[in-house]
C-alpha cells in the first residue's frame, strides 16, 4: 500500500472560523480542478483537551503532498489558518503503511 498522510496539530479558540476557511479552500480547489489535491481528510477535536484539533490529510504520495504544499493558494490558506490559531501548528509527515476500513 502506498500513500502519505500529513497531520497538522493546532490549537484555536476559533474553530468555526477555521472550518469556514477550510471549506472555502476546498471549494475553490474543486472548482479549479488542477494540480495535486488530497484524496481524503478528517478534522478532529480532542475530547480530552479543549481547543486542540487535528487535520489529517491523505495524499497519493509524499511527492504530491509536497507539490500541494508549494502551491500559492495552499500557502495563503495555511497563513490565514495560522492567524486563527493560538500558536504555531505542529506537522507530522507519515508514510501510509496500512489502512483499516
Amino acid at each position: 500500500m502506498a500513500g502519505f498522510v500529513q497531520i497538522i496539530e493546532y490549537r484555536t479558540s476559533k474553530p468555526d472560523e477555521v472550518a469556514a476557511l477550510m471549506n472555502e479552500y476546498r471549494a475553490k480547489r474543486a472548482a479549479e480542478n488542477e494540480g495535486p489535491t488530497p484524496v481524503g481528510g478528517l478534522t478532529c477535536a480532542d475530547r480530552d483537551d479543549q481547543g486542540r484539533y487535528f487535520a489529517i490529510v491523505e495524499f497519493n504520495s509524499y511527492e504530491e503532498a509536497m507539490a500541494n504544499s508549494q502551491r500559492p493558494d495552499t500557502t495563503e490558506m495555511s497563513e490565514r489558518m495560522m492567524e486563527l490559531c493560538d500558536g504555531p501548528g505542529t506537522f507530522y509527515n507519515l508514510d501510509l503503511l496500512d489502512r483499516m476500513d
